[in-house]
């Protein structure tokens, strides 16, 4: 695909970008497109069109409630994009892991914060190292599920949960839809009963949920989950 433009912030085209995805899930490559929204900007991190240039709010609003207890709490971003929540983990104590499957993504974010602590990464969340099963006391994913398409989302959210150590918590922020509705939008926001599978096939458990409108008027889920702990539970203070 040579001209980009229409992913580019400045001239950004909603039905040219679902053509896209479209197009790349009809040929059986759902996540091929991925590198070409950071190709678009042309170096510049704040022409990604879906960069939000700072952390989420809600992220951040839990990480001053929530008392992590581990003298080496790590943390880890899926589909970190142009940095802004991984810089904000950092900022907070965390030992950070950011990966994406766009090497366009991480070269933005190590240029972005040349001095940064964080462990920018190219990974597929599909095909994680070993060494990060259970490894994160923190996990953050937004919206990276409601761009894959139904086939890959129930492995995709199975490989998230399994990211999180005894005692740690996933963060997932998305958008939402009613049961049955918005089926062929792109991106697809998340039923109420595809989040339920966090708890009833990954076996964590609920602690927090949010439903709210974001300033587009358009509905969300902030939702935290928390794996138990086999002997000590982790302490938090209570939402």
């Amino acid at each position: 695909m040579n001209n980009l433009d229409f992913l580019h912030k400045d001239f950004f085209s909603p039905e040219k970008y679902a053509k896209m995805v479209k197009t790349y899930q009809q040929k059986n490559d759902p996540m091929g497109w991925f590198d070409a929204i950071y190709q678009s900007a042309k170096g510049d991190f704040s022409k990604v069109f879906w960069a939000d240039l700072e952390p989420s709010p809600h992220l951040v609003a839990w990480l001053e409630k929530t008392a992590v207890q581990n003298p080496r709490k790590k943390a880890c971003v899926i589909g970190c994009g142009v940095g802004d929540d991984a810089e904000a983990l950092a900022g907070f104590g965390f030992e950070v892991t950011a990966f994406d499957i766009s090497q366009t993504a991480i070269d933005l974010c190590t240029k972005r914060y040349p001095k940064t602590t964080v462990d920018y990464v190219v990974a597929d969340l599909l095909d994680c190292p070993k060494s990060w099963h259970e490894a994160f006391d923190v996990v953050y994913e937004c919206n990276t599920l409601q761009v894959l398409p139904d086939a890959l989302r129930e492995n995709a959210r199975a490989a998230m949960s399994a990211l999180v150590a005894q005692g740690g918590y996933i963060l997932v922020s998305c958008r939402s839809r009613n049961e049955g509705e918005k089926e062929d939008e792109i991106p697809k926001p998340l039923a109420k009963s595809e989040l339920e599978k966090f708890k009833t096939s990954d076996n964590l458990c609920e602690v927090h949920f949010l439903a709210y409108d974001d300033a587009q008027n358009v509905p969300h889920y902030f939702v935290v989950y928390q794996r138990a702990r086999a002997l000590n539970h982790l302490s938090h203070k209570a939402l």
